[in-house]
């Protein structure tokens, strides 16, 4: 019976099938065609063959008896898996829909991307999927194309596998959080960060600090006032753990309070603004304070006239005439607040002309009685300091004068009447200014600074930007001649900075001493503070090189934009 089927199939014309079952197979396959697993029982059998029983083609026993052509014209896998489909996408935060409310960041052609398509296809569970990838598309055709390939039981022990493509059509839609950043008025919570002092140094510091812990990436929008910064963000939480973050690296109190928006009697649910004021201590370093009585005996007994020496979250303050230093933590301070007798926009220039140290030192400092002359009337003075260490005969001292002065206080009067009050209270050495390069700039290294929008009573006047220019040159300065305070933010480096053309390796490029424009000299003293470059950053500035410089003033570095 075998033969005679097989006599027959040879006999018929080639105008409908091929001769052979191979060729057969290789004329009828087109793009996307089946191919036939048949299942294992079947398989073993290699030396039977039937014909199909549409077409007549020779073919391997199969529990279909029909051909791969015959089997795909008659059986579609795909039916019932969508063809297309639609992803939204926000191109503010680069993330995609994942219905109903999740919102997932994906690059084109990733993983996540693939895995997020393949979630959205209807039908594909009930089907094998065997192998899945993308097909190339142009990136700005808003076209996705994915390349599915499926298997499928049809028949008893007959296995189906086709390959297919399905297209995606990328739509934008604005995420709630973006819609939220782009929209007015739609913060929940702000945090208003306040200091009452005449200057913006503190306030610079905790902006760096900010962007050193990487604490502004929940905000919405910071604004800049007269006294501060306000921060805004879309909840509660993320305003707390900003508080929280603040009273770890500064002495502040804080004060919380809530503003109905809106309320639904029938759910009983309410919509509020929280706001949090958050008030640092009016007491920056290197300012002149005078303690009460009472305080200094809870103290240890420290003096009463103390300066100023570092400000973390807790305030230390050291007594130029003994060394002994006292931490002030927030509480205790808000619990019997002082004032400051001097501020360090109040500072005079002297010259020493005698160092005798005593040989008591405490940590960095060394007590010594100094002999020094006011560079304005060459007025000569005796001083106790604690700047015993880095003082000689011959250096530039910034101090204090109270010979004629008359302070607000009781405290002081208090201290005056007893006759301990200095002449002058030293407070730090002073360097010559710093030269600009050839390209303007004054330093190798540069800080970047918080994305801030002015608010409306900042009034663009001339005497404004000249303090503000003056108290950020006093931060730098500070910078440069504390390590520990470098050791706290990040500095990078200038990628604009020109080392002058007589400027060393290992000295005035290393200091930061820079020659002007025409002239060779170098600064000779090799004492001058400065910031080696092995403590600087590669600068990794996600603004576009025109942003960053309009941005760009000096040594201020490039806005960090969110």
């Amino acid at each position: 019976m075998s033969t005679t089927r097989h006599s027959t199939t040879t006999a018929r014309p080639r105008g409908l099938h091929a001769a052979t079952p191979e060729a057969a197979a290789a004329a009828a396959y087109t793009p996307g065609m089946v191919t036939l697993a048949p299942s294992s029982a079947t398989s073993s059998i290699a030396s039977a063959t039937i014909l199909c029983c549409s077409c007549g083609t020779t073919i391997a026993p199969n529990s279909a008896a029909m051909c791969t052509a015959c089997l795909a014209n008659t059986v579609n896998i795909t039916e019932g898996i969508q063809r297309s489909g639609t992803v939204h996408w926000c191109k503010n935060c680069n993330r995609y829909l994942s219905p109903p409310a999740h919102w997932v960041r994906a690059e084109l052609e990733s993983r996540e991307l693939l895995a997020l398509l393949l979630k959205r296809l209807r039908g594909l569970n009930k089907v094998k999927l065997i192998d899945a990838g993308f097909v190339w598309t142009e990136p700005h055709s808003k076209r996705v194309k994915v390349k599915l390939t499926i298997q499928k039981e049809v028949l008893a022990n007959t296995l189906l596998q086709q390959t297919f493509v399905v297209e995606f059509v990328i739509a934008n839609q604005q995420c709630g959080a973006c819609t939220k950043v782009m929209a007015e008025n739609t913060w929940l919570a702000t945090v208003q960060v306040r200091q009452k002092v005449q200057h913006k140094r503190s306030m610079m510091l905790l902006e760096q600090l900010i962007l050193k812990h990487n604490m502004h990436k929940d905000t919405i929008n910071v604004k800049e006032t007269r006294e501060g910064l306000d921060f805004f963000f879309a909840s509660k939480s993320h305003a707390q753990r900003f508080c929280d973050f603040l009273a770890s690296v500064m002495p502040i109190r804080t004060k919380s309070s809530d503003q109905l928006i809106s309320a639904d009697v029938h759910t009983s649910t309410s919509n509020s603004r929280y706001t949090i004021s958050a008030e640092l201590v009016p007491i920056c370093k290197d300012d002149l304070v005078c303690l009460p009585k009472k305080m200094t005996r809870a103290l240890g007994g420290v003096g009463q006239l103390l300066l100023c020496t570092r400000v973390a979250n807790t305030l230390t303050l050291t007594d130029p005439n003994t060394l002994q230093a006292a931490d002030i933590a927030s509480a205790t301070f808000w619990r019997a607040p002082f004032t400051t007798l001097r501020t360090s926009r109040e500072l005079t220039e002297y010259y020493v002309i005698d160092v005798e140290p005593s040989g008591t030192a405490r940590d960095k400092y060394l007590l010594a009685d100094i002999q020094v002359g006011r560079a304005a009337d060459d007025a000569v003075f005796w001083a106790r300091s604690h700047l015993g260490n880095i003082l000689h005969v011959g250096d530039l001292v910034m101090g204090y004068d109270l010979t004629a002065v008359n302070f607000n206080s009781d405290d002081w009067d208090a201290l005056e009447a007893a006759g301990n009050v200095p002449d002058v209270v030293l407070v730090k050495k002073s360097y010559p200014p710093r030269k600009r390069n050839r390209a303007g700039r004054m330093r190798p290294w540069k800080l970047k600074q918080l994305a801030k929008v002015a608010a409306s009573d900042l009034e663009p006047k001339k005497n404004q930007l000249d303090k503000t220019e003056a108290d950020y040159e006093a931060f730098l300065r500070d910078i440069e001649e504390d390590p520990e305070l470098r050791a706290a933010i990040n500095l990078y480096k200038d990628p604009k900075w020109m080392p002058g053309a007589s400027a060393t390796a290992g000295g005035a490029e290393d200091e930061g001493d820079v020659v002007e424009e025409g002239d060779g000299d170098v600064e000779d003293d090799d004492n001058v503070p400065g910031v080696a470059l092995d403590e600087l950053l590669d600068d990794m500035s996600i603004a576009s090189d025109d942003d960053d410089e309009d941005g760009e003033d000096g040594g201020k570095g490039g806005e960090l934009h969110r």
